[in-house]
């Protein structure tokens, strides 16, 4: 850390305790952490606080353990190592002593800046995690070092300016004293204030020694040896267990037409009747879900009645072909007057089907709920959201502090354990049966056929080139449901095209819609590249010098061009029967470029992907190895959901209702290689989770295109939709 003698931003403790930036940070005397979790009222916690000296994000034993707090969700991602590393990294701790433990849910001490005007929150979605947490850590961190240092300096009385650290230890400069962390602590003083860091004054990168490195996970061996907690694991005494039928169409109101018979099932507890749906709760999960098969409702028409999904594309068809204007989303130029003059002009209609999210570990949540139903304790696996305590608090009408969330590991989220319906709906059942811990569980048919899916969308491309084969103008339409489901990854702000056009036309069909793993950017973009590589190719172009071409202000965004071009040897020769396609987006600050080959089975239509390369900017990494495993989980996301996931619906009954029709990918069918380059960066840390998924459609389109000539524009690639392009 560079040291200032003059801390110009000076807060007292008061302050910093209220502090509106997420950075609150004070060190405690061993054993006092539990007195803290115990309070849920942020005054509380901010009056404990002060009368114990005790820290939000760390604590410091005699024997120099630290244990840090994680205020994010650890669902495979790696927050529980990549955020503890910023913090140990500026306060100099030794990582070997570091210990991790999940923050209890408060968003006021452990939020970070939302989107929009939502404040702090506290939301591991959107790969938001590291991004918005990089500063709050260093911050943290920092004023931790300081504090330590500061009670040396008066140990030993000598001025502050004579200290450093050292890997747990405070140094003296000049005649080598030291002494470690842990032995401050009998001693240790709060300070009235702490100095409010600038970037000059925290520790050059030159010196990281945790940070840009491959540290082990902190809770890898817990999921080897198996104590890692997932809520599916806990059991509690007197539990009780529930189970919702929500019926086959979404949002349908239920009319239970044999209660008695159910009510008289042996260990049947109770039967709660929701707007959409019926609830079961016994003694068993076994109970439950016999009980729930015998169920007799009779289900009123919904929303989704009479819809089908694939018939839909020629009524959103219709609506692009109407002349009244949807909502603007960009507007740069005049893109009419440049289309007017074009030399060529180029225009596709691309289409995707519903996805599931298909995260492996079933939605479920325990919810106890005190008897005089004011206090609610909540046990699960989320992805958190824009309220800490996940909605609990509206749904039994008691005020927030009066509810404590205890997060859990989460075994797969991409976007779906970011909404709170399943741990509301426990919270509903458990308010049936108060002073009893209640488990909600859905199975895999109750969260595929019930799901919240990635929208269906219509997308209407329109691209106008001059003489020369420069694109002049860019115009894109969408159709579908869902606001920002559908409209982000949109804007082409790393391209050179002087006018452009984006517009959203909104359809509603009742469909239970959420973010999936890079929410629009996928059909976006899948769009967005392929039209480009249309255009290359009626302009005799090489798809790379297009990109090139459209790069000239985006030196960054090139880089990663050239980078992935290198990698996988663009311009060499290819292997006969080969195709291969490339592709560029940004997604959450991500600047990605990718390149894909395939090979095909005509006859079957099957398309096999054998080598994906990619490059990216993602600025400083935390966790290299473990920026690559996310960032190729990704692309192996998005082969699947590309060549074999679809979810239909028929007379608005999704017609899916587990894997053995709901295809993933299967591991004979992931590529032969894949190759992942981070581009060195000194920027702030990136969003990384999402962007090897958009990247994936659109390369194996173009590769389809560079093989064969034909153009595949309708997500998923299945054979059959392959084999019919084929033939035409």
């Amino acid at each position: 850390m560079k040291q200032n003698k003059s801390y110009s931003s000076q807060i007292n403790r008061r302050q910093f305790l209220r502090s509106t930036t997420g950075a609150t940070l004070f060190i405690g005397i061993s054993g006092m952490l539990p007195t803290f979790l115990a309070c849920r009222d942020s005054k509380e916690v901010a009056e404990q606080l002060q009368k114990h000296t005790l820290t939000p994000w760390v604590q410091l034993n005699e024997d120099g353990e630290i244990t840090i707090l994680n205020p994010a969700a650890e669902m495979g991602q790696g927050s529980m190592t990549s955020l503890p590393a910023i913090f140990a990294e500026e306060m100099d701790a030794s990582w070997a002593n570091v210990r991790v433990e999940f923050s209890p849910q408060e968003s006021a001490i452990y939020g970070s800046e939302g989107w929009g005007n939502n404040g702090k929150i506290m939301l591991s979605a959107g790969s938001r995690v590291t991004k918005g947490y990089y500063p709050i850590m260093r911050k943290a961190g920092a004023q931790a070092r300081y504090i330590l240092m500061l009670n040396a300096a008066k140990q030993w009385q000598v001025p502050l300016e004579m200290l450093t650290t050292e890997e747990g230890y405070v140094l003296h400069k000049e005649d080598k004293r030291k002494i470690s962390y842990g032995a401050l602590v009998p001693t240790l003083k709060i300070p009235e204030t702490l100095p409010d860091f600038s970037e000059a004054q925290f520790k050059d990168p030159s010196t990281y020694r945790l940070i840009g490195k491959d540290l082990p996970r902190k809770e890898i061996p817990q999921k080897v040896d198996g104590s890692a907690q997932f809520t599916m694991d806990i059991a509690m005494e007197d539990m009780v267990f529930a189970v919702l039928e929500r019926g086959k169409r979404h949002g349908a109101k239920p009319s239970l037409q044999n209660e008695s018979a159910i009510t008289s099932l042996h260990g049947i507890l109770k039967v709660v009747t929701l707007e959409y749906a019926i609830g079961i709760l016994a003694s068993s999960l076994e109970q439950a879900l016999e009980a729930k098969r015998q169920l007799q409702i009779n289900w009123e028409p919904s929303p989704a009645s009479g819809f089908n999904s694939q018939e839909i594309y020629e009524d959103y068809e219709k609506m692009l072909d109407d002349k009244e204007a949807g909502r603007v989303l960009t507007e740069i130029g005049t893109v009419a007057t440049a289309f007017k003059k074009a030399a060529n002009l180029y225009e596709a209609d691309f289409k995707n089907d519903y996805i599931y999210h298909a995260q492996m570990e079933p939605l479920n949540a325990i919810v106890k709920v005190s008897a005089d139903l004011q206090n609610a304790e909540v046990w699960v696996g989320s992805q958190q959201g824009f309220d800490s305590k996940l909605g609990v608090p509206q749904i039994l009408g008691i005020p927030p502090e009066n509810v404590n969330i205890h997060l859990q590991y989460l075994g797969g989220g991409f976007g779906r354990r970011s909404m709170t319906d399943f741990v509301t709906e426990c919270a509903l059942m458990a308010k049936e049966i108060p002073a009893k811990p209640v488990k909600l569980m859905w199975t895999r048919e109750d969260d595929l056929r019930y799901g919240a899916f990635r929208p269906l969308t219509l997308q209407r491309l329109k691209a106008a080139t001059d003489t020369n084969g420069n694109i002049t103008a860019f115009a894109h339409f969408v159709v579908g449901d869902g606001g920002n489901l559908v409209a982000s990854g949109i804007k082409n702000e790393h391209y050179n095209i002087p006018n452009q056009y984006a517009e959203w036309r909104e359809a509603n069909h009742g469909i239970r819609l959420k973010h999936w793993r890079a929410v629009g950017h996928g059909p976006n973009k899948f769009a967005i590249e392929c039209i480009l590589d249309e255009v290359a190719q009626g302009q005799k172009m090489d798809p790379v010098e297009l990109r090139r071409k459209l790069m000239v202000n985006a030196p960054n965004a090139l880089a990663t061009l050239e980078k992935v071009v290198a990698m996988a040897n663009w311009f060499g020769p290819r292997k006969s029967g080969r195709g291969r396609g490339v592709a560029f987006l940004e997604r959450s600050g991500t600047l990605s470029s990718g390149i894909c080959e395939i090979s095909l089975d005509q006859a079957t239509g099957k398309i096999r992907v054998h080598h994906f390369w990619s490059a990216h900017d993602a600025g400083i990494i935390i966790q290299p190895d473990n920026v690559i495993a996310q960032i190729e989980g990704g692309i192996l996301m998005g082969i699947g959901s590309v060549l074999t996931e679809q979810i239909t619906i028929v007379n608005g009954e999704v017609q899916q209702s587990n894997f053995n029709d709901y295809q993933m990918l299967r591991m004979e069918d992931i590529p032969d290689s894949l190759e992942t380059a981070l581009i060195p960066s000194t920027g702030s840390p990136q969003g990384v989770g999402e962007s090897g998924t958009p990247l994936v459609a659109c390369a194996i389109a173009n590769a389809f295109l560079d093989l064969t000539g034909k153009k595949l524009r309708h997500l998923p690639f299945l054979p059959q939709r392959v084999k019919e392009v084929l033939n035409t």
